[in-house]
């Protein structure tokens, strides 16, 4: 069964959230059929019966985590369906993240429902949206830790287990310790980690790392 009007899909873990953006971009684009999912799996079935919307919006964190990764590979299974980033993470590094993921932009939450609808009008007609997001006060900052695994910041496995305990305060002796290997080996990884790193102390790396959490090379 094929849709009888081009769709697009509002993917957000928040329903009232998501509703209210599809009714707002149905309001300014009438002959758009908004579709509102809160998992990923109910994105998949939606393309499987209606085929690619014209554009997926999608929140970068739903209940089970951060899903980057899938909206990365959603743009090499489906380049003709470009996607949107929306998120309440005010990380400044977050635009740029999404757009080497292949997002065709990026709309704080706090941004007006105007800006919001110009942003998918924009990314519908195949340009660009990247814009700043709001100014805002320490007390409403909102930031979320990344995950970033060993290999991802150019190093070894054995080096990414030695900067995870780095990183939570353990000394080269507590490390060299937890990991059954001697001391002198953890001095050797760690100054290669601070090489790497390009930073020249642990408490330079802890700044340097800040929103993201290291994690093993086999986790994702």
């Amino acid at each position: 069964m094929s849709n009888p009007r081009p769709y697009a899909i509002i993917l957000d873990d928040h329903p009232l959230v998501g509703r209210g953006m599809a009714q707002y971009l149905e309001s300014v684009r009438p002959e758009l059929s908004v579709r509102a999912v809160t998992t990923w799996q109910e994105t998949l079935e939606l393309v499987q019966v209606h085929g690619c919307p014209l554009v997926l919006v999608a929140d970068l964190w739903l209940a089970d985590g951060n899903c980057l990764p899938l909206l990365t590979k959603w743009h090499f299974d489906h380049p003709e369906a470009p996607w949107l980033a929306i998120s309440a993470d005010d990380d400044p590094a977050t635009s740029q993240r999404v757009r080497t993921a292949g997002a065709q932009g990026f709309v704080h939450k706090q941004a007006s429902p105007e800006t919001f609808g110009r942003a998918v009008l924009t990314v519908l007609d195949g340009g660009q949206w990247f814009e700043a997001g709001p100014a805002l006060g320490p007390k409403d900052s909102v930031r979320r830790e990344w995950k970033v695994t060993a290999a991802e910041l150019g190093l070894t496995s054995r080096q990414g287990d030695i900067l995870i305990l780095l990183l939570k305060g353990l000394s080269n002796k507590r490390i060299a310790l937890t990991l059954d290997i001697t001391e002198s080996t953890v001095k050797e990884h760690v100054t290669a980690i601070l090489e790497r790193l390009r930073v020249r102390t642990r408490v330079e790396a802890i700044m340097a790392l800040q929103g993201r959490r290291v994690v093993p090379s086999e986790i994702t």
